[in-house]
Formats: structure tokens, C-alpha cells, sequence
């Protein structure tokens, strides 16, 4: 029997977050006030813009989360192809995870703002760079 490592489980965990992360925007969209003539239920507002603070904040922190989810994604399933899962790549799987659901529950209800919000998408990046570094330390070792 394979084991399924922690960073492969992060992994899922946060491709289920990006795939339901669209929900408190279309919530918030579907609750916007439309023109008399929209042509049906399914009609938004085209420019996010035009939305409600809380309703742009939550379509922003979709897109950072796919921003920092497909670099991070690649770089886990190369540490899996060149076998470097390490404690390294372990903690770092979580706190990207942590750190992506904090974002976005911060970016979402505002509470994060500067410099909170900068630092938690800063931390991904390092936790991106740390995932890059894993890959090549495994190939050097």
C-alpha cells in the first residue's frame, strides 16, 4: 500500500478551497440589485467594480488564491516526482495552507487589511520558494 503524503493531502485540501472559493462571490452577486430589464436570474454585473466592498474583496481573493495555487501545485507534484518530500516540504505544505485560508477569510471580511493581507500573500510566496528549493535540493542530494 502507497502512502499518500501530507503535501499531496495539502495539495487536495487546497483544490477543493479554490474550487469552492467562488461561492461568497456569486452569493454576493446574486444579491446585487439588477436593472428592471436584466433577461434573467443569472444576469451579474459585469465590472466587479460595481459590486459591494465585501463582494469584490471575495471575487480578489479567488483569483490571489489561483495565482499562488498553480505555482504552488507544481512545484508540490515535482517534490513528488523527484521523491524530496521532507520535513521541510511537510510544514511548509501546511502553513501555505493556513496561510491561503487565512487570506482568504481576511480578504473576504476585511479584517486583514494592510499590512496584514501583503504579509500573509508574502509568507505563500516563501512557502513557494521553500517548495522550489526542496525540488532542487532533492535533485542535488
Amino acid at each position: 500500500m502507497d502512502i499518500f503524503p501530507t503535501e499531496l493531502g495539502i495539495l487536495t485540501c487546497l483544490g477543493l478551497l479554490a474550487a469552492s472559493l467562488w461561492i461568497p462571490y456569486i452569493a454576493g452577486a446574486a444579491s446585487a440589485n439588477l436593472p428592471a430589464d436584466a433577461p434573467d436570474g443569472f444576469t451579474r454585473i459585469a465590472n466587479p467594480l460595481l459590486h459591494k466592498p465585501w463582494v469584490q474583496r471575495a471575487y480578489r481573493a479567488h483569483l490571489n488564491l489561483l495565482e499562488q495555487l498553480v505555482p504552488f501545485a507544481l512545484l508540490v507534484l515535482l517534490v513528488d516526482r523527484v521523491n524530496g518530500f521532507s520535513a521541510l516540504t511537510y510544514w511548509t505544505a501546511i502553513a501555505f495552507f493556513w496561510l491561503r485560508v487565512a487570506h482568504a477569510v481576511g480578504y473576504i471580511t476585511g479584517w486583514a487589511g494592510f499590512p496584514i493581507r501583503p504579509i500573509i500573500f508574502t509568507l505563500g510566496w516563501v512557502c513557494c520558494l521553500l517548495m522550489g528549493y526542496a525540488v532542487f535540493a532533492a535533485r542535488l542530494a
